[in-house]
């Protein structure tokens, strides 16, 4: 079914295309029909209908990705160099199209375009060619060992690394296109297969990303897409005995319900799942930095984002100057629809996470919080329809108001004050969740202690959201297991096996 929506002729096609699914090198309707609508975020019309994959459809992608791996196959026998050509050759389309990449997964997300052509892209561009390069370097290890000396013998051992085997990569809908890619590349560098099932509200830059992959020469079963509610085709992915490893960025919730899934047949879990990041500011801080790292850690992606900086916690005695500013700073942001020029900031993901945001500030206010900006949702022409809410700095939230332990994924910042070095810290650490911090100050002593003593899987110093495809990212406690970018992430694709021979 073609796309309902009118849009320019560019995403047309691309919206069509994402009307079906792609296994086996086929692109393929659901086998019972079923579709399910997709919404543009910014005024609330239906864009398309795509596949509403069942568990018949999950069933056929894994048994695509299987087949791939079959050992006289053309991705088995694939030598690493030529593995990497093609992540590489992928890295180059995805440069090439950033334009047509950018608009789709804005339209689709709500994301403004510059955030896509200045980071999400760029970004995925380098994943996708730091693992290219990583194909090649992927070794076991020659092993001396001591057993021969007691049992009068002669060995050689030696270990060798081997994909994991099919992986099922879910994704979600804050960030799909990049989120997708630091799934994929690892998976495909390390020779695994792969079905990719993005979130039901953003499917439609992932069916782009699949024709990409075509164009660059991945045979076909190498990499299989698949549309679907995430209780159907996401559920029938996580218990499927086929797939070796799931890999998921979402809520809490349901990485628990996947860890659950997956206990059937053991298969491998990795999870980048929620945050409640804090972001200390020392009186001694650069507050022109400050006000501007809050403001993106906040405000960026419209905030929803798993390493949000939601609990601003700053110094007294710079208490009130960071509020009023950041609070102008959040007033003059500019909300619209991702696509126009000069949309600062666009619309939630829908009509019912713009009402839980909104209930979440209702709560803070309830529970004694105070607005310093925002706080509604906008209305008059530019968001009939659709699902904008505005920036929002609340302040003198108490320590355990709901607004400082839940994850609000929305552009809502708590910023409580705070004396000494030890209150901030154990503030900071007092959360279920780990996944990201900053701290602002001038002092490298006190930088280097807070960085060593907050409860994170990682902490930025003097900066915000600072990434590279080199460095490790996940979280601790209840922000999941395990990492993506960075060469450990390799070894969450690979098993190790052992080789003794007898000389």
């Amino acid at each position: 079914m073609t796309a309902i929506s009118p849009f320019p002729p560019l995403l047309e096609a691309d919206i069509d295309a994402a009307t079906r699914m792609f296994i086996g090198g086929e692109w393929v309707t659901a086998q019972g029909g079923e579709t399910f609508d997709v919404h543009d975020p910014a005024d609330g019309r239906v864009i398309a209908q795509v596949p509403a994959a069942q568990p018949a459809d999950v069933d056929a992608a894994v048994a695509a990705a299987r087949a791939a791996l079959a050992p006289a196959g053309p991705w088995r026998t694939m030598t690493p160099q030529v593995r990497g050509r093609l992540l590489w050759k992928l890295a180059d389309l995805v440069e090439r199209d950033v334009e047509r990449l950018s608009a789709i997964d804005s339209v689709d997300s709500g994301k403004p375009m510059d955030e896509m052509r200045y980071f999400d892209i760029p970004f995925s561009v380098d994943v996708l060619r730091y693992y290219a390069g990583w194909a090649t370097k992927i070794t076991g290890d020659t092993i001396p060992i001591s057993y021969p000396a007691s049992h009068g013998g002669t060995f050689h051992a030696y270990t060798l690394k081997e994909p994991v085997g099919v992986v099922a990569a879910i994704v979600p809908w804050n960030l799909p296109l990049l989120m997708a890619i630091k799934k994929l590349a690892p998976a495909l560098a390390t020779g695994c297969t792969i079905v990719v099932k993005p979130a039901e509200q953003t499917p439609l830059s992932i069916a782009v990303l699949t024709q990409l992959t075509i164009e660059a020469g991945f045979p076909p079963g190498v990499i299989n897409y698949v549309t679907g509610l995430g209780e159907v085709a996401g559920a029938a992915l996580s218990q499927h005995r086929g797939v070796d490893k799931v890999t998921f960025t979402g809520s809490v919730p349901t990485g628990k319900d996947i860890v659950r899934a997956a206990a059937d047949n053991l298969k491998r879990v990795s999870l980048e799942l929620g945050g409640k990041s804090p972001n200390i500011v020392f009186d001694d801080a650069d507050l022109d930095a400050v006000v501007a790292g809050a403001a993106a850690a906040a405000f960026a992606t419209q905030g929803e984002s798993c390493i949000a900086g939601s609990r601003l916690y700053v110094q007294r005695g710079v208490f009130d100057e960071v509020v009023r500013r950041l609070g102008e700073h959040a007033a003059s942001i500019r909300l619209g629809r991702g696509t126009a020029e000069g949309t600062q900031m666009g619309p939630l993901i829908s009509a019912e996470h713009r009402d839980r945001v909104l209930d979440y500030i209702k709560i803070g206010i309830d529970e004694g919080a105070e607005v310093v900006t925002g706080g509604k949702a906008p209305t008059g022409q530019g968001y009939d329809g659709g699902y904008f809410v505005e920036p929002t700095v609340l302040i003198n939230a108490a320590p355990e108001a709901r607004i400082m332990h839940e994850e609000i994924f929305g552009p809502v910042v708590s910023a409580v004050a705070f004396d000494t070095e030890e209150e901030v810290l154990a503030l900071a650490n007092n959360t279920r969740f780990g996944l990201g911090a900053a701290v602002w100050t001038k002092h490298i002593s006190r930088a280097h202690r807070m960085a060593a003593a907050i409860e994170s899987g990682q902490v930025w110093v003097n900066c915000y959201q600072a990434a590279d495809s080199a460095l490790p990212f996940g979280g601790t406690k209840e922000s999941g297991w395990g990492r993506e970018t960075c060469r450990e992430t390799l070894e969450e694709y690979l098993e190790t096996k052992t080789v003794v021979v007898a000389l």
